[in-house]
């Protein structure tokens, strides 16, 4: 989960890595953080597209087939 403790670390790391070098503990745990941050940040996108219907400008639904149909497996929008 992304939370202001792993973006604070992972700052800081980077911040390190900048000026005076990081040590090879310090860079596997960089790396580890990384991947959370990216997993977490999948998640959270791929959770936020899923939870989209697009509507076009006179109001009708032009979600994509494939959206609907996942949006339906997860019981989104009543379909």
């Amino acid at each position: 989960m992304i939370n202001d403790e792993l973006i604070t670390r992972i700052n800081e790391l980077s911040q390190k890595k900048k000026t005076v070098g990081l040590s090879a503990d310090e860079k596997i745990e960089q790396e580890k953080l990384r991947q959370e941050y990216l997993q977490s940040f999948k998640k959270n996108m791929r959770h936020h597209i899923e939870g989209l219907k697009i509507v076009d400008d006179k109001g009708h639904d032009v979600t994509p087939d494939k959206l609907k149909k996942i949006q339906k497996e997860k019981g989104l929008h009543n379909r």
